[in-house]
């Protein structure tokens, strides 16, 4: 199954932002994330959006996946949990 990867760099944000810019494009692409036609990345150097953005997701009932890189993190949004 092929899919889009679309990529948020929000380097720079601190929360509450990360998590809005995030939300809202979650938001935008809910029906595609659901149909698991697209996948977001999120590029981000606040260590506290490592925390609230994956546990908002889940609550939402989308999985992602966090990964540290040199310098900053990447959140993988992918299909809904379960």
């Amino acid at each position: 199954m092929s899919f889009e990867t679309i990529i948020l760099d929000i380097r720079g944000q601190v929360c509450p932002s990360c998590l809005l810019l995030t939300l809202r494009e979650v938001n935008r692409h809910h029906a595609a994330l659901k149909a698991q036609a697209v996948e977001l990345e999120i590029l981000t150097d606040s260590r506290d959006a490592t925390g609230t953005i994956p546990e908002t997701l889940r609550n939402m009932g989308l999985t992602t996946k966090v990964d540290k890189l040199a310098g900053h993190y990447r959140i993988v949004i992918s299909r809904p949990a379960g």
